[in-house]
């Protein structure tokens, strides 16, 4: 009798298993790391690649990341870019103190300070920082990210390089925005980053944090990024990130934020390039009394697929969070939201809405979305809602009525929807310039002042 062997059937995972034995043994960071990537790449294991099957991911199949060959960049280049090609970026000639990262790594010669901060606040590359006095790092970092549930996060614990910090100590303000400017000049497919950003505001403390993610590249390559904010009492921050990648990238970030007591957070999301991306928005309020407020826009063409996925946890009382999530789709794009907020039985006297509406410019185009409501108190203010439709017809007869020709009256509709979201952002000169760049964008969809017919 003959006997078959069994050949072994390759994962999905493998290659990643085998690429992080050979750098795990060649990076160069403090002993109380490796715990944490050995944990990363062990969770991934276990987890693997989302599937369809999943419930958190039945709009989004991410098999074509899992097909990509996986080819993490190891050192740092300036690939050739030079200072002043920064200001051809989005927030590029903004005053504030940049940090600008290269396909994952910090380059000093293109970045750039504001000038002298208030002592104490350190702006840095993680890298950098990790090198030094690490032990502030070490009490915060994956600490409120750990990916126990999300093989993405596990998988940038294991493989992480570099990326921004940000510390303001107590009662301190940083009047100038900080900007952490990722580009991507991949040349081949599955050329990855994996950057960590890790923003501290201590009590009493201010910053507006600019997180931009572009691209010089034409490849299929694979960014998957993670920011952890940790806001003590009474801090204030805003974050505005900026997803405008390759349109043959796919851009995974996950996004968690732990909000102390009395703290304020807003939060915007845009979201215009990459084939295939995934925002996973992860807040807590810990504490009384927070302020949260969560923005996002997403504006798709040709195949793209911008899906946001989050989760407001109260789990004090007395808090307020806020969401406003707008897309505009045309093409054969797709939409995906999911939000849920989630109510502890602690978190008495919540007041927490939640509204996602969607534009549809072509027939082809398709959106997803779940708005969620889990509530285990008994005292609270909650609603949710979401719509899906093309323009109003009777607002354009309003502005028709009044002079406007019909192509005119619909490119106003579309950019007011837009400007919704783009008019919360508070950084005044970010706000003008993303609304200069979503009025470029949107004039540049062909049917943005065509009628759809039904």
């Amino acid at each position: 009798m003959i006997q078959l062997m069994a050949i072994p059937v390759m994962k999905e995972t493998d290659p990643y298993l085998k690429a992080f034995d050979g750098f795990e043994a060649q990076a160069k960071q403090p002993a109380w790391v490796f715990p944490m990537r050995k944990a990363g790449i062990a969770r991934f294991a276990e987890l693997g690649f989302p599937t369809l099957q999943k419930e958190d991911w039945r709009f989004t199949n991410v098999a074509p990341i899992a097909r990509l060959p996986f080819k993490p960049v190891l050192q740092a280049s300036s690939n050739s870019l030079t200072p002043e090609a920064i200001a051809d970026f989005t927030f590029g000639k903004l005053a504030a103190s940049r940090l600008v990262f290269v396909d994952g790594h910090y380059v000093a010669e293109l970045s750039a300070s504001a000038g002298p901060q208030p002592q104490g606040v350190i702006i840095s590359s993680l890298a950098a920082a990790l090198a030094g006095d690490s032990g502030l790092i070490k009490d915060h970092l994956a600490r409120h990210a750990q990916g126990e549930d999300n093989p993405f996060v596990a998988l940038n614990a294991a493989f992480f390089q570099d990326g921004g910090f940000v510390y303001v100590p107590a009662g301190k303000r940083v009047e100038a925005p900080v900007h952490l400017l990722f580009i991507s000049t991949a040349e081949e497919a599955g050329v990855t980053a994996h950057p960590r950003n890790l923003i501290l505001a201590e009590k009493g403390s201010a910053v507006t944090v600019l997180e931009s993610y572009v691209s010089l590249a034409e490849a299929s390559y694979f960014t998957n990024a993670v920011t952890e904010m940790i806001l003590g009492e009474g801090a204030a921050v805003e974050h505005v990130k900026f997803q405008d990648e390759g349109r043959n990238a796919y851009h995974v970030a996950a996004i968690h934020a732990h909000l102390g007591r009395g703290s304020n957070f807003i939060a915007h999301s845009i979201a215009t390039g990459a084939r295939l991306s995934r925002n996973n928005i992860l807040t807590t309020l810990a504490g009384e009394r927070v302020e949260c407020v969560l923005n996002g826009l997403y504006l798709t063409r040709g195949d793209q697929l911008a899906d946001h996925h989050m989760v407001v946890e109260h789990a004090q009382p007395h808090c307020n969070s806020h969401e406003y999530y707008n897309g505009i789709l045309d093409g054969h794009s797709k939409g995906v939201f999911h939000g849920r907020i989630l109510v502890r039985r602690a978190a008495q006297k919540t007041d927490a809405k939640q509204t996602n509406k969607n534009l549809l410019l072509s027939e082809d185009a398709t959106v997803d979305t779940k708005p969620q409501l889990e509530i285990y108190a008994d005292d609270v203010k909650c609603t949710h809602g979401a719509t899906i439709g093309q323009l109003n017809e009777e607002s354009i007869f309003y502005l028709r009525a009044r002079g406007l020709g019909a192509d005119t009256a619909r490119r106003m509709l579309i950019h007011a929807f837009a400007g919704e979201i783009i008019e919360r952002v508070q950084h005044v000169p970010a706000r003008e310039e993303l609304d200069r760049l979503v009025w470029d964008r949107l004039e540049q969809h062909p049917r943005v002042g065509e009628k759809r017919s039904v």
